[in-house]
């Protein structure tokens, strides 16, 4: 039986919890939203009454006339009626809606536990800083959309990645305070465990740029593209950064070596780290790399079949998770190091 002053605390560490697995769970939804070519269904931004989908036949017609005015429909949907446009409204509409559950989920506990004074002064900072990011991740979004509502029949791979790498650094916020909630580091920074995350994070944003692009359709096959290690059309656009943003060709080429090159250095420190005698947070970085290779390649010989690429998406937020529990371990290894105690670490 918990004491009346432990069980607010650890409800607070079960709430983050939650949160994290929530915007896992939003990072999902919004790549099988991509992958279904869902994402410009909604063409209308209303963050305070767009909690309710189309109630009547009238609204239906209404949204979907909205629709048939966009460069999607008109270059590349144009024989959708309205029972295909319902199927792909449905997972952008399922989106959004997580994502303002989300806020909800989020503000009316932080509001509860503060008034309880069960959060102390450097948590409630981080805690409005989340709040303002997830604010800011809303209208992300809808510049993300709006970039495939004038000209383009698509959103702007850039802007994709950054929705995507926003929502990732929510996700790292809430796991690195629950993890500093469950066992606090107060060791040194190791650089080399975070030089190792950026690789990670870096290589997992990159597949935003192939997915933005549509990369994942051609070359389909590994190591080599087109019988080359640098295919020929590797370079097509103005500037190297244009075709690292706009070149599929491009994008799918870096998203490739970088995932190597993240393996590769996951491998290299799990040796260093003893090998089959290494720590919990080696072992589970090891597993959760290689089953995201193994998902990429298999997504990637299959020509990006929906439920491998869904996988695969959520595999990049566990193989971050565990990255972010090994960095985090690497701190309170060092902070315990000196002085050893066999006091268990409890939740604070």
């Amino acid at each position: 039986m918990f004491d009346r002053q432990a069980t607010p605390c650890r409800a607070v560490t079960v709430w983050l919890l939650f949160m994290a697995c929530a915007v896992a769970a939003m990072v999902s939804i919004g790549g099988i939203t991509r992958l279904t070519e869902s994402g410009l269904s909604m063409v209308e931004w209303r963050p305070l009454v767009g909690w309710l989908p189309p109630l009547s036949e009238a609204e239906w017609q209404r949204v979907f006339a909205l629709y048939r005015e966009t460069p999607e429909f008109r270059q590349v949907n144009f024989s959708i009626d309205l029972e295909g446009f319902r199927q792909i409204f449905w997972w952008e509409y399922a989106h959004r809606l997580w994502g303002r559950l989300l806020g909800v989920f989020f503000a009316v506990p932080l509001a509860w536990f503060w008034l309880r004074g069960r959060l102390d002064r450097r948590l409630r900072a981080r805690l409005l800083l989340l709040l303002a990011l997830g604010a800011l991740q809303g209208l992300i979004g809808w510049w993300m959309v709006r970039s495939g509502l004038a000209d383009r029949p698509d959103v702007s791979a850039a802007r994709l990645a950054v929705h995507l790498g926003m929502a990732l650094v929510i996700f790292a916020l809430l796991v690195w305070t629950l993890l500093d909630r469950v066992r606090p580091q107060g060791g040194r920074r190791s650089l080399p465990s975070w030089l190792l995350l950026g690789l990670i994070a870096v290589a997992i944003v990159s597949g935003a740029l192939v997915a933005g692009n549509n990369g994942g359709l051609i070359y389909n096959s590994f190591p080599l593209m087109d019988g080359a290690l640098l295919p020929a059309d590797y370079r097509s656009g103005p500037s190297w950064a244009a075709d690292a943003l706009e070149n599929p060709v491009a994008a799918q080429f870096h998203h490739r070596w970088l995932a190597v090159a993240a393996l590769l250095a996951v491998v290299a420190a799990w040796l260093r780290a003893g090998g089959l005698r290494a720590g919990v947070a080696e072992h589970l970085l090891l597993a959760a790399v290689l089953l995201q290779a193994g998902l990429g390649l298999a997504t990637l010989l299959a020509v990006v079949p929906l439920g491998l690429a869904a996988l695969h998406q959520l595999g990049a937020v566990l193989l971050l998770a565990a990255a972010l529990f090994r960095t985090h371990a690497a701190a309170v290894r060092q902070s315990i190091e000196p002085s050893f105690t066999d006091k268990t670490p409890t939740i604070q």
